[in-house]
């Protein structure tokens, strides 16, 4: 898994980058090495709102997650949760999909 940590509005904290690998470090283990995963923290000052957005491209599947609370601590934890969510379940379907192959001719 490639882990891109962005900023947007603010400049990212050594903390909330540390803090977001933490969280993050446990996708690591469903996804496959070369899976991309893009995390986008926002801080919205007009509303004093803090929003993170994380897109994991997948194969065949982008998944998207989105989460926004006045703490960036607990947004970061309910999108590290629906994002492991999401890849569960995207593994399951891929798992019991069945495969679209021709049958084998036996001659």
């Amino acid at each position: 898994m490639r882990l891109q940590i962005k900023g947007r509005n603010d400049e990212l904290t050594p903390e909330i980058r540390s803090y977001v690998e933490s969280k993050f470090i446990r996708l690591e283990r469903q996804l496959a090495e070369e899976t991309e995963v893009e995390i986008e923290l926002a801080e919205e000052t007009k509303h004093g709102r803090f929003t993170a957005e994380a897109t994991v491209f997948a194969k065949g599947q982008t998944l998207r997650g989105v989460e926004s609370t006045s703490d960036p601590r607990a947004s970061i934890d309910k999108l590290a949760e629906t994002m492991e969510r999401q890849i569960v379940g995207y593994r399951e379907k891929r798992r019991l999909e069945r495969r679209r192959r021709t049958e084998h001719h036996r001659v």
